[in-house]
């Protein structure tokens, strides 16, 4: 038997032990029921229970919670389209999210995965450094996919994401990305 002190108390018959409980005004607990002889110990119940469920609060508030994330994208996507979807990627990453990149083929697509291939590779060198790849595309049906997650390295805090972000607007470096695209698809535009 072990006291509430954790001491040792010897072997003891158990009217002895529940006597010596409810003397202490605690309750008497088995608590490893296949030794021999039993081992109980004297401790209060309901404190121990009620530590017990702060402890197992405590561990899932701690606890990551990752899901999967899935951005589509088709072969013949446009270059706005496409950076904006890589933008959401970045976002998914940065909260510490697995994103599944999925590519979907349609009719006469089926016959040049290659240009699949080349988006899903864009992706991967866009993201860059966020996040490392676990599943490498490949072709499953219609659809070509592949699966990322953050890397722990090189993820920089949820605060410094939007930070980085807002500098980048201030600075203007994302309208001039904006202005060359449009010009080229004007100058693209204007050759048909």
């Amino acid at each position: 038997m072990i006291g509430p002190d954790g001491s040792q108390l010897g072997i003891k018959t158990v009217p002895e032990a529940l006597t010596l409980a409810r003397s202490l005004d605690l309750d008497l607990v088995e608590v490893a029921p296949l030794a021999n002889p039993p081992v109980c110990r004297i401790m209060d119940y309901g404190k121990y229970r009620y530590e017990e469920s702060q402890r197992a609060k405590e561990s899932r508030k701690k606890a990551t919670h990752i899901s999967v994330k899935e951005v589509k994208f088709r072969p013949k996507i446009g270059q706005g389209d496409f950076d904006t979807k890589v933008r959401h990627i970045r976002d998914f990453l940065n909260e510490g999210h697995k994103v599944k990149v999925t590519l979907q083929f349609r009719g006469r697509e089926m016959a040049h995965p290659e240009l699949g291939a080349k988006v899903l590779n864009g992706v991967a060198e866009q993201v860059g450094p966020l996040a490392k790849i676990e599943a490498s595309p490949r072709l499953d049906g219609r659809n070509m996919t592949m699966v990322m997650a953050p890397d722990k390295k090189a993820a920089p805090t949820k605060k410094n994401s939007g930070s980085e972000r807002r500098s980048d607007t201030d600075t203007g470096q994302d309208a001039d990305s904006v202005d060359d695209s449009s010009a080229d698809s004007g100058s693209v535009a204007d050759g048909e």
